[in-house]
């Protein structure tokens, strides 16, 4: 029997073996998917480009589930690069060996392999999505989750006469991974898109995209529960429904309490649950987004693209010549208008759907958020001589994926991957959101270090936002393996002393992605009972490229049942070399993230 063949048998004794021991713990039904990523020509905007996309379609599959179920989904990867899959919110409760992030849980699933995830949905209710986690590869390669109450219940407000799903995605021109790879080399800005799409399709106002302008069919009278997921790479969205109003009643897969709106600001990797009655006149309304930009005010040389989709009545009328578009979609650089949305959200917090907000705080971090500098010194990126390149960082630690998975290394005591010095504090405190801070501050440094959590522990963390390098913007901070509370949110430095006593503790928003203002701070509590190694990062891809991530690691605790599970049997092989944003000839970094052809099961 050849290497392959073994790998394969290998590879369905292990699928046998998930399945036999799925059946034993859950008591909801077990699904089955089948997902085939390889290449496909799509015209957008008069011009063919090639994307990798999943079963042939953008936006990729749908996967729908009670609450409790478990899925399997086989992803056979017929692209030309390593490739891996996350289920953004989707808690895997001591199952990080299914979470997906490339070198923080797995290697990449190689080029005519697959490979079976294991999603296992607990807690989680409402609408949460899937997409790939390696490279830029999720403009692509990403799908909705539908998760329907648990059989026999119902949702918590009246139920709706239909639903419908809208995906924000983002377009860009060109071979995307190679033009990543040419920047990063450089050390420049990163690729950003030309377009947003709903579901795909960036909208009549567009040359050549009249025809496959998305259209939601609706009737006269009817409620309808709208889920919709950021997929954008890098941009928070404002959207509206000309004339219609929105009832915000879900967010991140929990219940919210219901806020009516005219518009949503939603960032990338977050979901929404609303609902909107079909209340206005037979006729046709756009669907519209665009970016919500809090950069610099003064650029002007940014994505103003707004994309549409039509809603469009049922009926007898006469088909107006242009659909009306939503005269309370917030302008681009509208900081206010986002603020107010975020700052409404909480949690339904009811008897059917409690909260567990921690209150006996143990661990306590202060992070800040910063665009940085990294000396291009002994290292493999192509910069001119003496000039620095642009990065970010957490703390003044600015990410590096090691060679094989940080959960395999941890997992099996494997020793020189990561270092476990990641800091509760910056290293310094100065006036972070203040203007023309020096440039000698804003250096930071290449580093693998995680943060080890004892289980159980409550932790509370506090992001800061900063003005390095007069780079403030926001940060959805996104956390795998779990939702957080969001107690409080600020503008400015967050003052350790007052700003605690105006946490909200009774009903705060819980999710798994959510912003950090620019130039401000924002407060998150979560209890440590999910053992595994966890990703956390900002979900602007540009800004985790750059380093703005980190992971921790959750020790297991005093059972079995509160342990890390058993690796399945076959897991893709680390022989594939790592794709690090630069490789360091110096120093303990430069050992640990050195390109590594090492198989490993």
């Amino acid at each position: 029997m050849n290497f392959k063949n073994k790998e394969l048998v290998v590879e369905f004794l292990g699928f046998l073996f998930l399945v036999a021991q799925c059946l034993c713990m859950v008591e909801g039904e077990i699904h089955f998917y089948d997902f085939v990523l390889r290449e496909k020509n799509f015209t957008k905007m008069c011009n063919t480009e090639s994307m990798l996309v999943a079963n042939g379609s953008l936006p990729g599959p749908v996967i729908q589930v009670h609450k409790g179920d478990t899925v399997y989904v086989n992803v056979h990867n017929e692209g030309d690069y390593g490739v891996t899959v996350h289920w953004h919110g989707i808690m895997q409760p001591r199952n990080p060996w299914s979470d997906g992030p490339e070198y923080i849980t797995q290697c990449p699933i190689e080029p005519g392999s697959n490979f079976t995830y294991e999603i296992i949905f607990s807690t989680e209710e409402g609408t949460l999505w899937w997409h790939a986690h390696s490279d830029w590869t999720r403009a692509s390669v990403h799908g909705a989750i539908i998760i329907l109450p648990t059989r026999g219940s119902t949702y918590p407000f009246p139920k709706p006469d239909e639903e419908e799903i809208v995906v924000l995605g983002s377009l860009y021109s060109g071979n995307l991974n190679a033009m990543l790879d040419a920047d990063i080399r450089t050390g420049t800005d990163l690729p950003h898109s030309i377009a947003y799409t709903i579901n795909g399709e960036p909208g009549d106002l567009c040359d050549c995209s009249k025809e496959t302008t998305y259209r939601w069919m609706v009737d006269q009278g009817k409620t309808y529960l709208l889920r919709v997921v950021n997929a954008v790479v890098a941009a928070d969205i404002f959207f509206a429904i000309s004339q219609h109003n929105l009832t915000v009643v879900g967010m991140d897969g929990h219940y919210t309490k219901p806020i009516t709106t005219s518009y949503i600001t939603i960032s990338p990797g977050q979901t929404m649950d609303l609902l909107l009655t079909a209340n206005q006149s037979l006729g046709q309304y756009y669907m519209a987004a665009r970016q919500f930009w809090s950069q610099s005010i003064q650029v002007s040389d940014f994505n103003q693209f707004n994309t549409t989709a039509i809603l469009q009545y049922r009926g007898n009328y006469t088909i107006p010549s242009s659909p009306s578009f939503p005269k309370t979609l917030p302008l681009y650089k509208d900081v206010q208008s986002a603020l107010k949305f975020t700052t409404r959200l909480r949690s339904l917090a009811s008897k059917e759907h409690p909260i567990n907000v921690p209150l006996n705080i143990t661990t306590k971090m202060f992070i800040t958020l910063s665009m940085n500098d990294l000396e291009c010194r002994n290292t493999t990126c192509t910069a001119k001589e003496g000039e620095n390149i642009l990065a970010a960082g957490l703390n003044n630690i600015s990410w590096s994926n090691p060679g094989i998975d940080i959960l395999l290394a941890y997992y099996r005591n494997i020793s020189g991957v990561y270092t476990t010095d990641f800091p509760d504090n910056p290293p310094s405190f100065f006036n972070f959101t203040g203007e023309d801070l020096p440039t000698s501050i804003a250096l930071t440094e290449l580093g693998t270090k995680v943060k080890v959590l004892n289980y159980n522990e409550a932790v509370e963390v506090v992001f800061q936002g900063t003005n390095l390098m007069a780079g403030a913007g926001i940060h959805p901070m996104h956390l795998h393996g779990y939702s957080f509370y969001v107690v409080g949110i600020g503008l400015g430095n967050f003052e350790n002393e007052t700003d605690p006593k105006g946490f909200n503790l009774v009903d705060p928003p819980e999710v798994n992605t959510f912003e950090v203002p620019k130039n401000g701070w924002l407060a998150l509590r979560f209890i440590a009972n999910n053992p595994g190694v966890w990703f956390w990062h900002c979900h602007l891809d540009r800004h985790m490229t750059w380093g703005m991530a980190g992971v921790f690691i959750v020790k297991n605790g005093d059972t079995v049942e509160t342990s890390i599970r058993q690796p399945p049997a076959y897991l893709p092989s680390c022989r594939v070399p790592t794709r690090p944003r630069l490789q360091m000839s110096d120093g303990f970094e430069g050992k640990a993230n050195e390109s590594s052809f090492i198989l490993l099961h």
